[in-house]
């Protein structure tokens, strides 16, 4: 059986990265949802995940040791974006009456408050994320967000760590 080169997987997860992002940007000028400030954390971590996978195709590393840096940061990036999906899930599943008040806008938080209180604003509060807004086969956005993270958290890792051959 022939094994699929590191490069290759990063290039893919990529390219996923670009389609997800397109995506958003489609159903938030097209489909006209308003990203809540989870919605975009989550696209945060969606290029966190791509620039690394950009940059470890194009140093494409002949040993060992580079491909495991650049699969455990992978790992990382995706347990972050998992982190902030099932946060948001999390919310979503809560009753009405469960639901957290809602922080300022992501506008006058980025103005006005430092970053770690932003950062902390956003994660304990943020009502307006519980809304479902979109679903597709009975999941909502964050909820296939999650999905994708875990995905790309099992690939990237299997491309960092299944490294084999020193021609890649």
């Amino acid at each position: 059986m022939r094994m699929i080169k590191p490069r290759a997987f990063f290039l893919a997860v990529a390219f996923l990265c670009v389609c997800f992002m397109g995506y958003a940007f489609y159903a938030e000028h097209f489909l006209e949802l308003t990203p809540c400030p989870l919605c975009m954390l989550q696209r945060g971590a969606i290029l966190l995940i791509l620039a690394l996978c950009l940059v470890a195709a194009a140093h494409n590393p002949k040993g060992r040791v580079g491909w495991k840096v650049y699969g455990t940061l992978g790992l990382l990036f995706a347990a972050l974006g998992a982190s902030i999906s099932g946060r948001h899930v999390w919310l979503q599943s809560l009753p009405e009456d469960l639901v957290p008040a809602c922080a300022p806008s992501l506008e006058y938080m980025l103005d006005v408050f430092p970053l770690g209180e932003m950062l902390s604003t956003i994660l304990m509060t943020s009502g307006e994320c519980a809304d479902i807004d979109w679903v597709f086969l009975g999941l909502s956005m964050p909820a296939w967000t999650l999905i994708w993270f875990v995905i790309f958290g099992l690939v990237l890792t299997y491309a960092g760590w299944a490294y084999r051959s020193r021609t890649t």
